[in-house]
């Protein structure tokens, strides 16, 4: 899996992505400590406050860098979200007041909103070959494991020589090494935009939710996000809990019980490379979500059990199960979204992805928190595993089992008997059903899934479709 970094382009940009993701975890620690230093017993609901904040930043403003990103340089776009994250990072230690580090997050969350997207349509373009770009995805789902575990650990070790402003300067140069590298990279020129963008700003910055809208695929991906959602959720919110309270273990079992999840999710990423060289993205992630029913089951047996011993461990590995399901669902779904919109709407549909991800978290966040607190730990089980469900099998049914996302690799032999068929452009037969010519989809489209070579295009038959890219 690491050589995909023999491509210097991409080394570079992996990089960048590590370094600055390091230097948001020094910040997500640092935040939490200036948060006691403002609001003492508070500081919870503060933090609580802060991580919704991060999700309507992300959910608001990555749509909106979808409408614009196609028109913008994307390496100016990122290296000037890594340099306003580092002015924001700059600020922090200064403020004295909880709304001044309200508005700051939001400012810090938006700028994050408007790199990742551009960053994640950047990849394909460094990596056109799907091998190694199964790989690039496997590494960055190793590189957000890895930080999760590794940045608390470097936090603690600053703090031992400095006080908490001081992890700010770590975030400070993290994004501005991450700008550096970013700068010093030559990026491929970008892909034409095959559908413009028309219509106002409305349409344009919904452009790129209708692109997933318009794919079954994508449309399953959607559920597939609501799913991990609920478990991730579970895990972030509700692992103090189990561990203070439940188990009635010291704090110092916390990061034993997070890093249970990091090391399933990394276990998983680093299998999958080889796994999706010979299955389809299918055959992983549907079986990924709907085993999270199962983990909610084994978590329902932590919860209600009157104690034991072996309480601990199971807890340990239902939150390793949730990590290796949640990695089997996320490492691949640039592959997907890759696979299903032409290149020059790729930052359109990942900057859409970005926002229905996190909106899925900013459902299940509060209900986490919320009816955990209110109604108790098994009622919080009991609704995030049956949206757990409920999403997972939504998804298989939106997914058809002849997908296109699983396209040939190589194209199919010409056929010329079936020349005189063609419709035009994208349209169908009359009747909506049967066989049909695609005259202007390039080779590889995902829609293409087992058509032959005609003349004109590309001929298949299928059900009827009101996507996109068939007549209505």
């Amino acid at each position: 899996m690491l050589a995909v970094l023999r491509h210097r382009a991409y080394r570079r940009l992996f990089t960048a992505q590590v370094v600055a993701l390091v230097g948001t975890g020094l910040a997500t620690v640092a935040l939490g400590l200036l948060a006691y230093d403002l609001a003492g017993a508070d500081a919870g609901s503060v933090l609580g406050t802060a991580l919704a904040i991060k999700m309507v930043a992300y959910v608001v403003i990555a749509p909106a860098v979808g409408a614009v990103a196609d028109r913008l340089p994307r390496r100016a776009l990122m290296v000037t979200a890594d340099l306003v994250r580092a002015g924001i990072a700059v600020s922090l230690p200064f403020v004295g007041e909880v709304w001044q580090v309200y508005v700051l997050v939001f400012l810090l969350q938006s700028a994050s909103a408007v790199f990742t997207p551009t960053f994640q349509a950047v990849i394909p373009d460094v990596l056109p070959e799907e091998r190694d770009y199964t790989r690039a995805l496997s590494m960055s789902r190793l590189a957000y494991d890895l930080e999760s575990l590794f940045s608390p650990a470097l936090a603690a070790a600053l703090l031992s020589v400095m006080t908490y402003d001081g992890l700010f300067s770590g975030t400070v140069v993290g994004f501005l090494a991450s700008a550096a590298l970013v700068v010093s990279t030559a990026l491929p020129e970008r892909a034409a935009v095959t559908a413009p963008g028309t219509g106002g700003a409305y349409a344009r910055a919904t452009a790129g939710t209708r692109l997933l809208l318009g794919v079954p695929e994508l449309r399953a991906l959607l559920a597939l996000n609501l799913a991990v959602a609920a478990a991730g959720a579970m895990v972030t919110v509700n692992s103090v809990v189990y561990v203070r309270d439940v188990l009635g273990l010291p704090a110092g079992a916390l990061p034993l019980a997070l890093g249970a999840y990091g090391a399933g999710s990394m276990a998983v990423a680093l299998l999958l490379p080889r796994v999706l060289d010979k299955v389809p993205d299918r055959a992983v992630m549907l079986p990924g979500a709907l085993s999270l029913a199962v983990g909610f089951a084994g978590l329902g047996a932590v919860t209600g059990a009157p104690g034991g011993s072996w309480r601990l461990p199971g807890l340990l590995v239902v939150w390793a199960a949730f990590g290796a399901a949640c990695s089997a669902v996320l490492t691949p779904t640039g592959r997907l979204v890759r696979r299903s919109v032409a290149p020059g709407e790729r930052t359109a549909a990942f900057a859409a992805q970005f926002s229905l991800s996190h909106g899925c978290w900013l459902l299940t966040y509060p209900l986490a928190g919320w009816l955990g607190a209110a109604a108790g730990l098994n009622w919080a089980v009991l609704a995030l595993g049956s949206l757990a469900l409920g999403a997972a099998l939504l998804a298989v049914r939106l997914w058809p089992p002849t997908s296109s996302a699983d396209a040939p690799s190589a194209p199919a032999p010409p056929d010329r008997t079936h020349a005189g068929h063609a419709h035009v452009g994208h349209a169908h037969a009359a009747h909506g059903h049967g066989a049909h010519v695609h005259a202007d989809l390039p080779f590889g489209h995902p829609h293409l899934a087992g058509a032959r070579r005609v003349a004109n295009g590309w001929r298949h038959s299928h059900g009827h479709l009101t996507d996109g890219l068939h007549a209505r």
